[in-house]
């Protein structure tokens, strides 16, 4: 599969929404479960519902649904959802797996299948589609974010609920939204969260070296590599990994991912040995997926696989009477408070700070009054404590400067996508709106002038940033 080319409909013709999708205006979450009932042999009438991804059935305690038959194998077969459906796959058992009392090693799975393992064991399976509801949690407070407004506040609600099922999750949101926290938070309210937490930056890591950054390698595969070491996944055996800026993934290196995440196994670069792994990943994105599958940049498969559960969380500029919440959760940090000294915000500059459109989100909001704090003197923070470029407003009659208050990569692509928006606003105003001639003009491709409007939500003809 992973060599395969990619057969691809028209995008409007497709539904690449993973299947449980949730978005911030939603109160309900669709989960897709599947039900195991055994119908007959030992533990007749014993019931198994679960979101799980995989199912694993076998005499063994470690598997999902345990068969006491003596004919059973250890682990005897396993149930796996894939893009075409649930897939029955026979482990090598010594007594065989049968569907209508043939014996087979990988089938499709029909609603109502009984499935025969062993000699007297009998499943009957059947897919189960179930409305969750997400409630807002009653806190302005959740593992590390705050937010007291109704979106912040379903999100905490969904992440407690999403937290125990054991499925992927892809975060989708700005940088500085707090994508890190949120898969934190996932994991720390899981069943694994005795286990580690791994973070792998996609768009951090040289191409060179990311293979060997997931997988690990072993001594002398490369220039450089001097002793063996154990990859991301390895490390977080057991628990969850989170890969930040998934977007950023080599194509080449996407099928390689997938059959990790599919056959719960990896090979180290240079290395021959398979080596079992069980991991959660959480991946994130601040890139629409879906239209990167469109445009060929992102495999339909892995994003299929991943997207199990989809968590859009809002810019800080959609929820802004959470900013004074946030800046007083700052201040009153003990840390803080021990260097600085009780601070309050005069009324003035709250104002302002609730005004401005925070472009790098919480994470800059979070810098600012770091450099605000190092900067200010007396227990109130007024107006002249504030940088330069927040009193300018959000509108100057320029590109804005490069934001000092954020990391160079996140700086960086906050002002590439300055300039994008600005670029663009221009050449559609000259154009008169027409996207051929602003293609043409531009010398980009008319998907890609039609993929930057959308992105940045403009009218072509008007050339106006929508509400």
């Amino acid at each position: 599969m992973a060599g395969e080319g990619l057969k691809r409909k028209p995008y409007e013709e497709r539904d690449l929404q993973p299947h449980t999708l949730v978005v911030e205006s939603r109160t309900t979450l669709k989960v897709r479960k599947c039900r195991l009932t055994v119908t007959a042999g030992i533990g007749a009438g014993a019931v198994l519902v679960s979101e799980k991804e995989r199912l694993r059935i076998g005499k063994d305690f470690d598997n999902d649904l345990v068969l006491g038959d003596r004919t059973v194998s250890r682990r005897h077969a396993e149930i796996v959802f894939t893009e075409k459906g649930y897939l029955l796959t026979d482990l090598d058992s010594t007594n065989g797996t049968f569907l209508d009392g043939r014996r087979v090693e990988r089938a499709f799975l029909a609603p109502n299948t009984v499935i025969q393992l062993g000699d007297t064991s009998v499943v009957s399976f059947s897919p189960v589609e179930e409305e969750i509801p997400i409630e807002a949690d009653s806190e302005g407070f959740f593992a590390g974010m705050v937010g007291r407004s109704l979106k912040m506040r379903q999100i905490f609600g969904l992440l407690k609920k999403i937290a125990p099922m054991d499925v992927s999750v892809i975060i989708q949101g700005e940088t500085g939204t707090g994508k890190e926290l949120a898969a934190r938070a996932i994991h720390d309210y899981s069943p694994r969260r005795d286990k580690p937490f791994v973070v792998l930056d996609c768009g951090a890591i040289p191409p060179s070296l990311i293979e060997s950054e997931l997988f690990g390698h072993e001594k002398g595969a490369f220039t450089g590599a001097v002793a063996s070491r154990a990859g991301a996944f390895e490390r977080a055996n057991g628990g969850t990994i989170f890969l930040d800026e998934l977007g950023e993934l080599r194509l080449d290196l996407q099928p390689k991912l997938l059959r990790v995440l599919e056959n719960r196994e990896l090979r180290r670069v240079g290395g021959n040995q398979t080596i079992p792994i069980d991991v959660r990943v959480i991946a994130a994105t601040n890139r629409d997926l879906a239209r990167e599958v469109q445009e060929e940049n992102f495999r339909e498969d892995l994003f299929f696989r991943l997207s199990v559960i989809h968590v859009q969380l809002p810019p800080l500029r959609q929820r802004r009477d959470d900013i004074p919440h946030l800046i007083r959760h700052v201040l009153a940090q003990p840390e803080v408070v021990e260097k600085h000294g009780v601070k309050t915000v005069a009324p003035a500059a709250m104002g302002l700070l609730t005004a401005y459109g925070w472009p790098g989100n919480v994470r800059e909001l979070v810098n600012v009054l770091s450099h605000v704090l190092t900067f200010s003197d007396g227990p109130e923070i007024d107006l002249p404590a504030l940088p330069q470029r927040l009193q300018a407003g959000d509108l100057p009659p320029g590109p804005l400067p490069f934001n000092e208050h954020l990391a160079f990569k996140e700086a960086k692509e906050l002002l590439l996508e300055t300039f994008e928006r600005e670029y663009l606003t221009t050449l559609l105003a000259r154009c008169e709106g027409n996207l051929s001639r602003a293609a043409r003009e531009s010398g980009l491709h008319r998907k890609t002038i039609e993929r930057l409007v959308k992105k940045y939500a403009l009218d072509p003809h008007g050339a106006q940033a929508q509400p």
